[in-house]
């Protein structure tokens, strides 16, 4: 093999409003910090409503936008996957539409990020890249990859002892997981003020699309019951989220200070001088995590429901439903016994990751190159 850093990146992943921005969001983790260290990093996704091909742009990527497909994807494939939808295409247009846009040019990496995607789609782009990473979270399938990265916690090498070749690399837990660098650049001021708790501050952040308005219906709680009066309250969501002027006007009927972020959040900030989160159990709780914020977390996808249990186990957070939401609120900023129960989840969950993982990963495609 080459010595030397990863010369070029191609990511194939989506976002859009049914798949959200997750999987696009943290790739574009790992492509800033690659390019950073001189990197030619690439894109490649299909253009659909929510998709996040210019913000890749912006953030100075090459972008390779893929067709937007009219044609129900057909589901009569036996071997289909369970996500097989988000595509956009059946997996042999998709591959077929990466391979045009590509052309002739080989990659040091090709990363993909993507449930629709398996070992079938992997293979036929394997003569464009050197080496390919595959970014899981299910272990509900095969890979043809010589890195596996899967961020969740309580993830064991023989969850995919049967899904990726023997020789293939495994980075698994949260240690990993892909955070930008102000999360751990801000870890230390964050935990440190946590060893005194406080109810000051509500981060509400549940998914930068929150098709399901699950946002609304937490403020309408908020708007009902007794709040600390010295709390400020803090919701974010993305650019794209169809509910944002319902959750506006929400906002304002909270009769306490509620501020209202779309797109333009200093989550790192945010979350570092918030007391408490109410938020989705995905890739943002490695950030929460990160930060030693303690969180109420709301299942909104099947894929969620082991990292809430893992977490929950862990002591690293609390699992809520719209019933328990006013209780737990309870629990956890006015109840006696509140302080001490916010400082030790806090120190439970930021156990968990440092920050450090897209330097780790970097490691690991760096030194495959030696």
């Amino acid at each position: 093999m080459r010595k030397g850093k990863a010369g070029s990146v191609v990511f194939r992943a989506d976002a859009s409003l049914q798949i959200g921005n997750g999987h696009v969001m943290r790739c574009l983790t790992l492509a800033d910090a690659l390019k950073r260290q001189g990197a030619r990093t690439v894109f490649i996704g299909r253009r659909q409503h929510g998709d996040l091909l210019d913000l890749l742009g912006r953030h100075g990527h090459e972008v390779l936008a893929l067709p937007q497909v009219t044609v129900p994807v057909a589901q009569s494939d036996a071997d289909a996957l369970a996500h097989a939808s988000w595509l956009g295409a059946d997996w042999q247009t998709d591959a077929a539409d990466t391979l045009r846009v590509i052309g002739q040019e080989v990659f040091d990496w090709l990363v993909v990020d993507h449930y629709a995607i398996d070992h079938r789609w992997e293979r036929l782009l394997r003569r464009h890249c050197r080496h390919l990473m595959a970014i899981d979270d299910l272990a509900d399938r095969r890979h043809d990859c010589d890195l596996l990265l899967d961020q969740n916690l309580g993830r064991v090498r023989d969850d995919y002892a049967s899904l990726v070749p023997a020789e293939a690399t495994l980075l698994l837990g949260p240690a990993y997981a892909l955070l930008r660098p102000e999360f751990a650049s801000l870890r230390t001021l964050s935990l440190s003020r946590r060893e005194v708790p406080e109810s000051a501050a509500l981060l509400v952040t549940l998914g930068g699309v929150d098709k399901d308005n699950v946002t609304a219906d937490v403020l309408k709680v908020l708007a009902s019951i007794e709040l600390p009066e010295s709390l400020r309250i803090e919701v974010v969501l993305g650019p794209h989220a169809p509910h944002l002027a319902e959750v506006k006007a929400l906002a304002a009927e909270i009769p306490r200070p509620a501020r209202v972020f779309a797109g333009d959040a200093d989550m790192a900030g945010l979350m570092a001088e918030c007391d408490l989160a109410i938020g989705a159990a995905g890739s943002t709780a490695w950030e929460r995590c990160c930060l030693g914020l303690p969180s109420l977390q709301y299942v909104l996808a099947d894929n969620q429901r082991s990292i809430a249990t893992a977490l929950e186990r862990a002591g690293a957070a609390f699992t809520v439903t719209a019933a328990r939401l006013p209780e737990a609120l309870k629990a956890f900023l006015a109840d006696e016994g509140a302080a001490e129960r916010v400082r030790c989840m806090s120190s439970r969950a930021s156990a968990l990751t440092d920050g450090q993982g897209v330097l780790k990963v970097i490691d690991r495609i760096n030194g495959s190159l030696e």
